[in-house]
């Protein structure tokens, strides 16, 4: 019996992807003039845009509204019962709205739309019928797909909401690419969570002025072994008379010349020359996989030949990146 159910969930299973597969489907083949109408429309705005939809298409509004905000097209949700009590006064002149209703007939909408045309507010529609309120109301209509739901009553909104989010995914991605909107500028807009932290760059997280273990290159083991100790960083990078960065010293290398007759030694006999470094602007996700595969857990900083901070590999295990 269990098995028996277990199938009957699968196939049911496979039959809803099958459903949203074809709306999406259908949804490319609705692609046309408007939407580069619309990604004029939204990149040209001086203004925010402003997401709006009832029930269903509102949850999905809300995110489509997120994703742009995100990745660089100001943009917020407005709910359609609040417009009517007062949030209308959030519009304004320079703002363009997208308004999503799978029927196009929203009753909630209608004062939305009204307002929209009274100020000469640009309007873009998303919905399934160009002849709906809703579409007449649009400067600029995209069409959702007819596709059957994919629930069996025909009724719980599915493929039409995932053919609306995929159309929204198409707006947010246009925009990115239009605006040449950059991974220093996503990291702006995610400080927080594991997204913030991959994004963090280099500069974030090193060692910089008197926490960095610095010595000249003719310093003394001693000075070395104080400078490691001090510093905790298990390691000592080495200038030379210019200032410029000429090497570095590990705990690794210590215990590897521990039997030599360390009192005489200088940090320039010892010393790793021309080790790996990286620039402040590199990711930091990036900087651990250089750790990774050269095997070394310290990273000196370089700045026109000087070291200006040092990387540890525990500093990138606090962030969360690695």
């Amino acid at each position: 019996m269990i098995n028996k159910l277990q199938n009957t969930d699968i196939i049911s299973a496979i039959n809803t992807i099958d459903c949203e597969i074809d709306a999406i489907e259908e949804l490319k083949s609705l692609l046309d003039e408007n939407l580069t109408k619309a990604l004029d429309l939204i990149e040209n705005a001086k203004g925010r845009i402003i997401l709006t939809g009832m029930g269903k298409s509102g949850h999905i509004a809300k995110k489509i509204a997120a994703s742009l905000a995100s990745t660089g097209t100001p943009s917020f949700f407005m709910h359609p019962a609040e417009a009517s009590h007062g949030d209308l006064g959030m519009v304004t002149d320079d703002d363009v709205i997208i308004a999503i209703s799978n029927s196009g007939e929203s009753k909630e909408l209608i004062d939305i739309l009204n307002y929209s045309k009274r100020f000469d507010i640009k309007l873009i529609a998303i919905t399934k019928n160009p002849n709906s309120s809703l579409g007449k109301a649009g400067d600029i209509v995209l069409r959702l797909p007819l596709s059957k739901e994919a629930c069996p009553l025909g009724l719980a909104p599915t493929s039409s909401t995932t053919a609306t989010l995929v159309l929204g995914d198409v707006i947010t991605v246009g925009m990115i690419e239009r605006k040449g909107f950059s991974k220093a500028q996503f990291n702006q807009r995610h400080p927080g969570g594991k997204l913030g932290s991959i994004l963090q760059k280099v500069k974030d997280l090193m060692h910089t002025n008197n926490e960095m273990p610095i010595l000249k290159e003719n310093a003394s083991m001693d000075e070395i072994i104080l400078e490691m100790t001090s510093k905790r960083l298990g390691c000592v990078g080495f200038v030379d008379t210019n200032g410029n960065f000429c090497g570095m010293f590990t705990d690794g290398d210590l215990r590897r010349c521990i039997n030599e007759n360390l009192r005489n030694v200088k940090a320039k006999d010892v010393m790793t020359k021309n080790p790996i470094t990286v620039d402040k602007e590199l990711f930091a996700s990036e900087a651990i996989k250089i750790m990774n595969k050269n095997k070394i857990t310290n990273l000196f900083v370089i700045e026109n030949k000087k070291p200006i901070g040092t990387l540890h590999i525990h500093d990138l295990l606090k962030s969360g990146i690695a």
